[in-house]
């Protein structure tokens, strides 16, 4: 099986310094994360970034970050639809 790894758009909600690094707080979907924003030191509270493992890697306008996410809940929706499918065609004689 292959994977992926994805930047996830959040917002940052929270900015601090802890051990000389520039860090914040970043909310998606209602989940928030301590996130780095030593790559994006000039994010203000309640922007969009990028973050992919932990690190806000890049800005975004709001707009660019609900298009996003709006595609992000699509890819899931159709995942689980396939997946879903494809758990019925196994059950079915004719899947087996």
């Amino acid at each position: 099986m292959n994977t992926m790894c994805l930047g996830i758009p959040a917002r940052v909600v929270e900015i601090y310094e802890k051990d000389g690094l520039l860090m914040g707080v970043a909310e998606t979907g209602g989940i928030r994360k301590q996130v780095c924003l030593e790559y994006t030191p000039e994010v203000q509270i309640g922007q969009y970034v990028i973050v992919h493992v932990g690190f806000a890697i890049s800005i975004l306008d709001e707009r660019e970050a609900q298009e996003m996410l709006e595609t992000l809940r699509e890819l899931a929706e159709a995942t689980q639809t396939a997946s879903e499918f494809a758990s019925l065609d196994q059950s079915s004689p004719a899947g087996q």
